[in-house]
């Protein structure tokens, strides 16, 4: 297969499981948010480098949201797969789920986009190979990556107050 034969989202699916333990979580018994945005980095890193079977490097992280507290001594599954491919870069969604150990019950905590790029060892850019989608529901997805990622471009180059003015960066 060549390195850039369109893939199907599927091939890029990764389910990784945690166990949260008391060194993970706050005062209140729940998970650190850091705690869960480590493991949702790495599981959507091992998914993109299954799609590009490259190296590659977070470029940033579009979207993180917090639905629920994930409580010490819950299961903690992690699933992610890619959504989008562009030239370089491809656009990783991941769902976060607890799972109570004593009824198997599980519930939506987390949910997350990031967006990847492919390096060469000297950090150059390679090309990705394009996603082969094959549903309505997988094309929609990767025509909503395409709208956001022309969004997060057009920001690129806006000027004014920013968070990192504010902060002095």
């Amino acid at each position: 297969m060549s390195s850039l034969e369109p893939r199907r989202p599927f091939d890029s699916v990764v389910e990784m499981t945690q166990l949260l333990l008391p060194g993970d979580a706050n005062a209140l018994g729940a998970a650190f948010g850091g705690s869960v945005m480590g493991w949702i980095d790495i599981c959507a890193a091992v998914s993109a480098q299954r799609h590009a079977r490259q190296q590659v490097v977070t470029a940033s992280m579009d979207d993180l949201h917090f639905h629920a507290p994930i409580k010490i001594g819950f299961q903690v599954i992690l699933r992610a797969r890619v959504v989008a491919a562009f030239k370089s870069s491809m656009e990783v969604g991941v769902t976060v789920h607890a799972e109570n150990p004593l009824t198997g019950e599980r519930q939506l905590t987390t949910s997350a986009l990031l967006t990847f790029v492919a390096l060469d060892k000297d950090g150059n850019k390679l090309p990705v190979p394009p996603l082969r989608c094959e549903s309505d529901l997988e094309k929609k997805a990767a025509d909503e990556a395409t709208a956001r990622r022309a969004e997060r471009i057009s920001r690129k180059g806006q000027t004014g107050l920013t968070w990192q003015t504010l902060l002095g960066a």
